[in-house]
């Protein structure tokens, strides 16, 4: 695979993911709100993880530095 989140945007993918699945929890994981938040912070602890996110690669984006 290929590494296309810097450590900025990782970062950030790591603070934001818990927070949302926080609020999934508050707003109640049996609501569609809940729901999708709570599939969004887990997407983005799991990319930030693998460092690549699928997003980036159709439009060739990279939040990495050239190399």
């Amino acid at each position: 695979m290929i590494k296309n989140i810097g450590s900025t945007d990782r970062l950030i993918r790591f603070v934001l993911g818990p927070i949302l699945i926080v609020v999934a929890f508050v707003l109640g994981v049996t609501s569609v709100a809940g729901i999708v938040l709570g599939i969004l912070g887990v997407v983005l602890i799991g990319t930030a993880a693998v460092r690549t996110c699928p997003l980036y690669l159709p439009f060739g984006l990279r939040t990495t530095p050239k190399q």
